[in-house]
């Protein structure tokens, strides 16, 4: 069974969630998955920072072709992308964006309307499954709306607007839906099951447990940039002190050992 088809699979399965803790590189990558992942998806933002340059589509499409690659050739288990808003404004530049990174093997995609129309998003995802189809490849489009992330109506017109965008990116061809900042579980319930799409949530301590989201027929749940933001505040805190006072302590903390490490990607895949 190639990888997408079980990627779709990880989607289907009731009362199961399928857990994402997002990385950055190959190296978390292998990480995760030697942990028992059943699927790798990588952070925009942790990929931007780890690239030099901040979130929010500036990144140049170029730069997730040769991450894509390694990742796919580092691990055995489906791989998805995050593709931001496309790095593009035309769905003809999307897909061209697109074309390479999907050639390199990855199952996934995720494609955000942000403040857009949800009109931009459609034809994004239409052009997109035009081209796989065109390829003859199979690929996993998960519709991300930032209605409750970032506001984009009233909280009494959340669930309708949420449900309406769902939609319409399903009728354009979306496999699946992620609304990040979605944590009510009475709205979380009405959006489940006013979607036919496998919804996707973004990790918040306002959440549920796995099992509480699993019973409201949520589908996946992902870190999103929470795992690279830790990561990233220790590699500061830890060279801070070793800047400032020189301190080797610091660098004794409790760490993976490097023959684990090197056992890890000495592995064959």
């Amino acid at each position: 069974m190639n990888r997408t088809r079980i990627f779709r699979d990880l989607h289907s399965e009731k009362n199961k969630l399928l857990i994402l803790p997002n990385v950055w590189d190959a190296g978390g990558a292998r990480i995760v998955e030697s942990l028992g992942a059943k699927a790798i998806a990588t952070t925009s933002a942790g990929v931007a920072w780890s690239k030099g340059y901040p979130d929010g589509n500036l990144m140049p499409a170029r730069l997730l072709l040769h991450l894509a690659g390694e990742i796919v050739k580092a691990v055995k288990i489906p791989v998805s992308i995050d593709f931001e808003a496309g790095y593009a404004d035309k769905p003809s530049a999307v897909v061209e964006n697109l074309r390479p990174i999907v050639a390199s093997g990855i199952s996934g995609i995720n494609i955000e309307d942000g403040t857009d129309a949800p009109a931009v998003l459609a034809k994004k995802i239409e052009a997109i499954k035009k081209m796989a189809s065109l390829e003859g490849v199979d690929i996993f489009v998960n519709a991300r709306t930032d209605v409750y992330l970032q506001d984009l109506v009233g909280d009494d017109e959340k669930v309708k607007e949420t449900l309406n965008r769902a939609a319409t990116y399903q009728d354009a061809g979306a496999d699946g839906l992620f609304v990040p900042g979605l944590t009510g579980t009475s709205d979380i319930a009405k959006i489940t099951k006013g979607t036919g799409l496998p919804v996707n949530l973004m990790a918040s301590p306002e959440l549920p447990k796995a099992d509480g989201l699993a019973k409201l027929n949520v589908r996946r749940l992902s870190a999103g940039t929470a795992i690279a933001q830790i990561a990233y505040k220790h590699l500061a805190r830890l060279a801070e002190n070793f800047l400032k006072e020189g301190d080797c302590g610091v660098l004794s903390e409790e760490a993976m050992g490097y023959s684990q490490l090197q056992e890890l990607f000495a592995e064959k895949k």
